[in-house]
């Protein structure tokens, strides 16, 4: 049996993600392609315990505790669901992954994209996805988009601009490294249009 496809969708908080991994999950079961849709830190009960940890806006999250817990969310996740599926041909669609910690905690945090990508590295196992969507879009337009939510901002949500414009920097710098295996999208276009 040949072996599933990772596929990543990164970018900002309000680039519209979640949206896209919905309608692409959606056009490939339709297209008889086995699918699985997983968000990060989440998708399996550990990885979710975590999520609720390092987005409580209640709590200080040292930026290495931080990097750490985003990391054991994501080994347990790789580990439980993503590596099995990806060995019974499954393909997975992943609402971030290790480049979204690359960005934030190892750009936007200052702890070094190597480091953190370090520590990913031993997590996932060396685990790379085949094709990264990233979605590309102005920091000032995903704050927007956020507050029409009508949700509570989350700890990393509640961060000043230019903590998003670095991670925005970031993400390019990611994609001009890796063109094969990272593709950008604009995501100010409308969402049938990305």
């Amino acid at each position: 049996m040949a072996r599933g496809r990772l596929i990543t969708i990164e970018g900002i908080d309000g680039a519209g993600k979640s949206t896209l991994a919905a309608a692409l999950a959606s056009a490939l079961a339709e297209r008889g392609v086995p699918v699985e849709l997983l968000r990060e830190p989440g998708g399996v009960e550990l990885s979710e315990r975590i999520r609720a940890l390092v987005k409580d806006p209640a709590l200080r999250v040292d930026p290495a505790a931080e990097a750490l817990l985003y990391a054991a969310a994501r080994a347990q996740l790789v580990a439980e669901r993503v590596q099995p599926a990806l060995d019974a041909g499954e393909w997975i669609l992943l609402d971030r992954f290790v480049d979204s910690s690359l960005a934030y905690q190892g750009a936007a945090r200052g702890l070094g994209v190597d480091r953190v990508r370090a520590i990913n590295e031993l997590g996932t196992g060396g685990l790379q996805p085949d094709r990264t969507l990233l979605l590309r879009i102005d920091p000032a337009t995903g704050r927007a988009r956020q507050d029409d939510r009508g949700e509570e901002p989350d700890r990393l949500e509640r961060e000043a601009a230019a903590f998003f414009q670095t991670i925005a920097d970031a993400y390019d710098a990611l994609a001009a490294a890796d063109p094969q295996r990272i593709a950008v999208l604009d995501a100010s276009r409308p969402p049938a249009d990305v």
